[in-house]
């Protein structure tokens, strides 16, 4: 009998009412299901389920699938009811103007992590830190309201607690949108807070001209004096090939960075009066008209697959679906600034944006205000470094011979360690080898720096000064770090063999006069040691300029940690627990975080951007030098403090537990430890760390766990390789050696 009722069942089921095709593909999309993920559940091929949801010529499933669909599509409809059609608009009469845009929407149900990761405010203030995700499930996909309700102005509400797109009304769609087509052709535009817009533009003019006049993308000026950010549109392959443009770019337009002048997508552009900035069509384009008193009209465009997305910071983010990838840098855009292109330019416009160079002055005689130099602010006009800080080949060094060698006495050379030395037979007994790793340390390095913001004054036997910024011409081969200062009146005696020199990235003693930036004088007087400078270059106009720019990265980088379940003031042990594997609770936050500590360095190390190609030779200037924000000096300053900062935690470890570093590579510290965890080295009593020495946990400046080998491992590389001083160090995450040259 049991057999006959399932027959009976299975017969009502094969011809089971199914929802319109639309809704058969917003009940999908609503909860993140591919074509692909549905056919292989209900086991047809894709085709088969994109004909059941084709909205031109639906077909109708059969059998045992019919009846497995309608329980997949009742089950969905039960998580995602259909929203409420909107009521019609009032009919107006014809203007002339463009229809407005049409708003897609997903359903008003739960609220989909996409939406909860997406940006809740675009204000002056630091990101705001979101709440962490309950759980690393797929994002749901936004999909588009019944054609009932897609009527001329009507929009449908986000679902429960999706973040608006910004305070802005102006800006009430959010920053950016990915542009891509559906299988019906129709091209989308997927915002942030799983929005998604219909877009009417048939031609790229078009579509510039309908981001600025209603799609309502853009975000609001970081500072007062500032500038709105311009709307950035990602295009995925198949808008561009709708718009016309190549999907790749050749092997010539790859190395030119931007498609020729007489290209047909260009010539739309001209012909529509639209104008590009000197970098062309390329990956990040910028297309605008000449400002019209402080309104701008300019659209930003990202090509992934023009390799927009460099892989190394970005990660397999130009591999995403438009929402995804939407979402990702949408919560980027809200917690750094929108992308202005590479995470380096990005870093270094966003020191730009928190300090413009320009304000209004006060009102004159007429009631008309005028631009007026920003104070605290690198101005807008760019300064010579002093022939010191200038890299090779610096028009200010053109008098010099050819080929000539500059020495330390000639050059300030203030870069990251890269240091190592070979394992006493003490160390050779323990068993692990354990790196340690400053988070966001270059960041931690400019946080409350004091930095020039004007030219420098060249001073002859100056009095140091550690208020002073500027660089120094002094002899530090006297400090002696066998005995040293570790607090006001605590003088220590250490292993200075086993210690690297903290004037010197390579860790060797200096032998004479060298030139060092500010940081790394005040800490030879803070081990306890006269110095008397012969001449300096100095800048008496200075401030903390990075401030700003240093709050912003941390609050984003704290927020999109603590979404991936790593919080500030963890317990040692709970820490270092949530930081395995942190990456595969969400593979696509972990690419924000991997972004913003790109833009720190990058930002940082645009500041002294060097020549690149376009016939340079040395003595003349190069593109980068029109820059304000080209000044090496504050690079140096910030790596300086951040190598000094990184040695006063080494002096201080070693001076209570006599253990010293085997190798050191910018941030990642090695120790020899008996155990594979930092515990197993790090003196932490009661849970509480070394006052001034290392500290577990997330905030920039403390230290996280890099990796864990055997000694034998190292011994062995180093014997291989004939390198007794390998810099471990770089090889200490996964215990993969490769680049092996000259032992480094």
């Amino acid at each position: 009998m049991s057999e006959l009722f399932a027959a009976v069942d299975a017969l009502v089921a094969s011809r089971a009412p199914l929802p319109p095709a639309e809704e058969r593909k917003r009940l999908r999309q609503a909860h993140g299901l591919t074509l692909d993920e549905v056919a292989a559940a209900l086991k047809v091929r894709r085709a088969t389920v994109s004909g059941w949801e084709s909205l031109k010529k639906p077909t109708e499933p059969r059998g045992p699938e019919r009846e497995a669909y309608a329980r997949l599509l009742n089950q969905l409809a039960e998580l995602y009811p259909a929203p409420a059609a909107a009521p019609d608009p009032v009919p107006s009469t014809f203007t002339g103007q463009p229809a407005p845009t049409k708003a897609r929407t997903p359903s008003t149900g739960p609220a989909s992590e996409a939406a909860a990761m997406a940006a809740t405010e675009n204000t002056q203030t630091p990101a705001p830190v979101a709440t962490a995700p309950t759980a690393a499930t797929r994002p749901a996909r936004t999909t588009r309201t019944s054609s009932t309700s897609r009527r001329p102005g009507a929009k449908k509400a986000a679902p429960a607690g999706t973040p608006a797109g910004g305070t802005d009304p102006r800006f009430e769609n959010g920053p950016l949108a990915v542009v891509d087509v559906d299988a019906d052709g129709q091209v989308l535009a997927y915002c942030t807070g799983g929005l998604v817009l219909d877009v009417p533009a048939k031609s790229l003019p078009s579509l510039v001209d309908w981001t600025l006049n209603e799609a309502k993308l853009g975000q609001p000026k970081l500072a007062g004096p500032g500038k709105d950010a311009d709307p950035l549109l990602v295009l995925t392959e198949s808008a561009l090939e709708r718009y016309g443009l190549p999907v790749t770019l050749t092997d010539e337009e790859r190395l030119a960075g931007r498609l020729p002048e007489g290209h047909k997508v260009v010539k739309q552009l001209a012909r529509a009066e639209w104008k590009l900035t000197k970098r062309g069509l390329g990956p990040w384009a910028r297309i605008y008209r000449p400002a019209k008193g402080s309104e701008r009209s300019c659209v930003q465009l990202c090509i992934p697959s023009w390799h927009a997305l460099d892989s190394r910071h970005w990660g397999h983010a130009a591999q995403l679906a438009p929402a995804d990838l939407a979402r990702l840098l949408g919560t980027y855009a809200s917690r750094v600034m929108t992308p202005r292109g590479s995470t380096a330019v990005t870093g270094l416009e966003l020191m730009t944006a928190l300090h413009p160079p320009t304000r209004a002055s006060e009102p004159d005689t007429d009631g008309r205000r005028h631009p007026e130099h920003n104070p605290g602010s690198l101005g807008k006009d760019p300064v010579d470094p002093a022939p010191c800080e200038a890299p090779d080949g610096h028009p200010v060094l053109a008098d010099l011979p050819r080929f000539h060698v500059r020495g330390p006495a000639e050059k300030l050379f203030e870069e990251a360690y890269d240091w190592a030395r070979p394992m006493t037979d003490a160390e050779c007994t323990l068993r692990h080898l354990v790196g340690i790793d400053v988070n966001m340390a270059f960041a931690a390095g400019a946080n409350g720096l004091v930095v020039g913001l004007g030219a420098p004054t060249h001073v002859k036997n100056p009095v140091f000064d550690p208020k002073l910024p500027g660089s120094w011409l002094v002899d530090l081969s006297h400090v002696d770090l066998s005995r040293v200062k570790v607090g006001k009146d605590k003088w220590v005696e250490l292993d200075g063999s086993l210690l690297p020199s903290p004037f010197t990235p390579k860790g060797e003693r200096p032998e004479g006069p060298a030139w060092y930036a500010t940081p790394t004088v005040a800490y030879a007087v803070e081990l306890g040691y006269e110095v008397q400078p012969i001449e300096a270059y100095v800048r008496y106009e200075n401030g903390r300029y990075l401030d700003g720019w240093y709050n912003r990265l941390r609050d984003a980088y704290l927020a999109t940690m603590a979404d991936l379940g790593v919080h500030a003031d963890m317990e040692p042990a709970d820490f270092l627990a949530a930081m395995d594997g942190y990456k595969d609770r969400d593979p696509d936050l972990a690419i924000v975080v991997s972004a913003i500590k790109a833009t720190v360095k990058g930002g940082l190390g645009k500041l002294r951007e060097r020549p690149r190609g376009e016939g340079w030779r040395p003595g003349q200037p190069w593109r980068a030098l029109s820059r304000p924000t080209w000044r090496p000096d504050i690079r140096a300053a910030v790596i300086s403090r951040t190598r000094i900062n990184l040695h006063r935690k080494i002096v201080k470890h070693a001076a209570f537990t006599g253990q010293y570093p085997i190798a050191i590579l910018s941030d990642c510290v090695v120790y020899a430890a008996g155990g594979t965890s930092p515990l197993d080295f790090l003196p932490y009593r009661d849970g509480k760390p070394l006052p001034g020495g290392f500290k577990l946990g997330i905030n920039p400046g403390l230290v996280k766990h890099e990796g864990t080998q055997d000694v034998l491992w190292g011994e062995e590389v180093r014997e291989r390789f004939n390198a007794p001083e390998l810099n471990l160090a770089r090889y200490i995450k996964d215990g993969t050696v490769t680049d092996i040259d000259n032992g480094e």
